[in-house]
């Protein structure tokens, strides 16, 4: 195929199509999928993904390559999972790699700087007041992390009842900002974690092996568990935190394999 029409097609494929499964149910329609027009996927020299041979381009028609072979080779392990059609929902470590390759290198600056702006902000300084039940389930879940951030980061984050803005010590916030990668693979699964959890602190405690992608996906979903528990399952809501899981396992992927 010739590369010009290659580059149009994975073009088509990652910039017109909701990601989202339930934003396409709210168009009304199934987005129109690009029929797989490729036999086999494979990682190549240099870590580049290639469809039967050739490279494959990000929307801003970079190649996309990884910066090592075994995330190469799990990103091709996508493509090669595709069957009929080319579903870009199902590609998640995919569509990582090319905000990478497009956005996170050329910008890392302002990427940090947006997770620090939830270090300001993050999850787990805000506690419930009432019931017993889920203050004991947040300081299972988010009092190891704040004590790891204060003993290895000597960040000390203050907490506070309810959802009144608390501003925190800057001394706090600039030893975590600290620990923010600047390689922009890691940076960019950091903000990715950081954007799906609503917590830089989970984000940088798994990048540092703190926590595990299960213990933080836990973590970030303490309060959103305890009232399905209580009221019943949303399976609307479920739907799309199962399409968040996907998006924070890749991230965790890459955490792992850079």
């Amino acid at each position: 195929m010739h590369n010009k029409a290659m580059r149009d097609i994975f073009t088509e494929i990652f910039e017109s199509q909701p990601l989202d499964p339930t934003e396409a149910a709210r168009r009304a329609s199934r987005p129109r999928l690009r029929k797989r027009f490729y036999e086999r996927a494979t990682a190549g020299e240099g870590g580049a993904v290639l469809l039967d041979g050739k490279p494959v381009m990000t929307p801003a028609r970079k190649p996309l390559a990884a910066p090592t072979r075994a995330l190469a080779e799990a990103i091709a392990a996508e493509w090669d999972a595709q069957e009929r059609e080319i579903d870009p929902a199902r590609m998640p470590l995919t569509r990582l790699a090319n905000a990478v390759i497009d956005a996170v290198a050329e910008r890392p600056q302002a990427v940090a700087a947006e997770i620090e702006k939830y270090l300001g902000t993050d999850l787990l300084f805000y506690r419930a007041a009432t019931p017993d039940g889920l203050i004991a389930r947040q300081a299972q879940a988010w009092d190891p992390v704040l004590a790891w951030a204060r003993d290895a980061l000597g960040a000390r984050f203050i907490t506070v009842e309810g959802v009144m803005h608390v501003k925190q010590p800057s001394e706090a916030v600039a030893a975590a900002r600290s620990r923010i990668p600047s390689e922009p693979w890691r940076l960019g699964a950091l903000s990715s974690i950081t954007a799906l959890t609503g917590s830089a602190l989970l984000a940088l405690a798994l990048a540092e092996g703190v926590l595990d992608a299960e213990a933080a996906w836990a973590a970030a979903h303490v309060d959103e568990d305890w009232q399905m528990a209580q009221w019943g399952r949303d399976e609307l809501a479920l739907q799309r935190r199962d399409h968040r899981l996907a998006e924070m396992q890749a991230a965790a992927k890459v955490l792992e394999l850079v």
